[in-house]
């Protein structure tokens, strides 16, 4: 197994670190690759208010992610640094890895700036050692001369170290430090996935102090999406879109349209006894259906959240809370955004086309037709059919 390992503090993680993993996990054909936050970095102080490290982890989560879908291969976050004491120096890191993976082909991945001072870290030579090298810089033209006169030093140096340098396909110019400087003043999103961007502000980090309260859509898309999985973001920003289409063709409010969409599954990757915690926490009443199935809890656990985080009206609260199962005699804005889950443009089922076409002659007929359905389907697959989505189908047929 060839298993990358690329630390750093990750002070916020941002597209250059996203950028740099994805192309060296493909130029070097790796099967894994471990994101490592520092716990205390040796070679400089973390920035003044810098976040925890367990918020540092939790972005640096967000990065892992989107690398996974990126790259095609696992793309996880080990805590080990965050966890030992002392300074987090690599060649400590990557004895445990070794011990860990005692028959993987380690290679460590770092940027121009560490590769050209790499001499002077802690042991060396004990890193090389253990693992190969692997660094990137920003273009060929910009680095290679600097690259070539490094790697034939460290050759002479660590003659049996194994070392490469690869120049960076999509360069994203922007340090950390800059980054930092920019986000109190409502700049520098553009260079952060959306769900970091949003788990900042959400978070409050880098003296950003955005009112969760009373946001635009715009300004709510990015926290929102800091709640999801990333593989579930292409989803509820499908959902946004078709909401807003079926909104102004049917007359519902637009951007209430839009918040319901990018709240529908704030809470949609959380487990049972999150949801249930959470619904104890709000005072939701479950039966004994909805306490066994997760997939039914996270429509109201999500609109306790949109209500108590974002300060939601009760119409946007109810559509998130009905858009799972539905029920008896909906409102315009809940039919949206039950619909605008089924069809959005992502979806590409078995009679998605004849669903969109029924809710586009008449929402009605697209609520009956997605209804029958979903029972259908839950009949197929010996699954119990919630009371509430039988009712709203006989309501509708009435």
């Amino acid at each position: 197994m060839k298993l990358g390992i690329y630390g750093g503090s990750y002070n916020p993680p941002h597209l250059g670190h996203l950028h740099a993993a994805v192309a060296a996990a493909k130029y070097l054909e790796l099967d894994r690759l471990l994101l490592i936050p520092a716990g205390i970095p040796p070679h400089k102080q973390l920035s003044e208010g810098a976040p925890e490290a367990e918020q540092r982890a939790a972005m640096t989560g967000y990065m892992a992610e989107q690398a996974a879908l990126l790259a095609g291969i696992p793309v996880e976050v080990s805590r080990m640094e965050i966890e030992r004491e002392g300074k987090s120096y690599t060649a400590d890191t990557l004895r445990a890895l070794r011990e860990q993976y005692p028959d993987a082909e380690l290679w460590l991945l770092m940027g121009t700036d560490m590769f050209l001072t790499f001499q002077a870290w802690y042991q060396p030579e004990t890193i090389l050692s253990l693992a190969s090298l692997c660094a990137f810089g920003r273009s060929e033209n910009d680095t290679e001369e600097l690259f070539a006169t490094q790697r034939e030093y460290l050759g002479k140096r660590f003659p049996n170290a194994r070392i490469v340098t690869m120049a960076l396909p999509d360069l994203v110019e922007i340090s950390s430090t800059e980054l930092r400087a920019a986000l109190p003043a409502g700049k520098g999103g553009k260079y952060l996935t959306p769900q970091v961007y949003g788990y900042i502000l959400r978070e409050h980090l880098y003296g950003t102090a955005l009112d969760l309260r009373h946001l635009t859509p715009d300004q709510l898309r990015p926290v929102a999406l800091s709640y999801l999985k990333a593989k579930r973001v292409r989803h509820v920003l499908g959902v946004e879109e078709e909401a807003i289409r079926l909104a102004e063709r049917y007359g519902a409010d637009v951007q209430k349209a839009r918040v319901a969409a990018l709240l529908h599954d704030c809470t949609k990757k959380l487990g049972l006894a999150e949801h249930l915690a959470l619904a104890e926490r709000y005072g939701i009443e479950l039966d004994e259906e909805e306490r066994a199935e997760d997939k039914l809890l996270h429509s109201k656990t999500g609109a306790a959240l949109a209500r108590a985080v974002f300060g939601v009206d009760d119409e946007i609260y109810s559509a998130i809370f009905w858009h799972t199962t539905g029920r008896a005699n909906m409102t315009l804005l809940e039919k949206v955004i039950y619909l605008a889950d089924y069809i959005e443009p992502n979806r590409n089922f078995d009679g998605v086309d004849a669903l969109r076409a029924a809710t586009y002659e008449s929402l009605n007929k697209g609520m009956a037709l997605g209804l029958r359905m979903t029972i259908e389907d839950l009949n197929r697959r010996g699954k119990q059919i919630h009371r509430n989505t039988r009712e709203a189908y006989e309501f509708l047929k009435g």
